[in-house]
């Protein structure tokens, strides 16, 4: 059982990483409500003329490919399992992007294959972290 100030600074990391969290989940509704505000404030022009786009999503996919590889080597199951039930919410958000943008057959198959793959992962995740050890 853990001792008091140990509860007391477990309490305080969670307390952070949950308002972390949030922070970055209201960040990026802001790119949703107001995009060319978010892009100012982000650093960037509100409509890039170069490829500074492309790096910021580039960025953001090594990280969280390096995070499922993390969570892999380290044999974290439910965080798996809660990262693939998420990827899976992204690759339909992706596909319905790109549906009424270019609407490209490989591309929407491309999103929405790999929004099933990770649905699969996920319960396959889902049931390893259920079984007992």
């Amino acid at each position: 059982m853990p001792s008091a100030n140990q509860a007391r600074a477990h309490r305080v990391v969670l307390t952070l990483c949950l308002l972390g969290g949030l922070l970055l989940a209201v960040i990026g509704i802001r790119y949703f409500l107001v995009p060319h505000s978010a892009a100012r404030t982000f650093g960037v022009p509100a409509r890039p003329s170069g490829f500074e786009l492309h790096y910021i999503i580039g960025l953001r996919n090594v990280w969280l490919g390096l995070l499922a590889i993390a969570f892999a080597a380290l044999r974290e199951w439910r965080a798996l399992a809660l990262w693939f039930t998420g990827a899976v919410a992204i690759c339909v958000a992706d596909g319905v992007i790109v549906a009424t943008s270019t609407g490209g057959i490989p591309q929407l198959a491309f999103h929405f294959g790999c929004a099933v793959a990770s649905a699969v992962l996920a319960a396959l995740c889902w049931r390893v972290a259920h079984k007992p050890a």
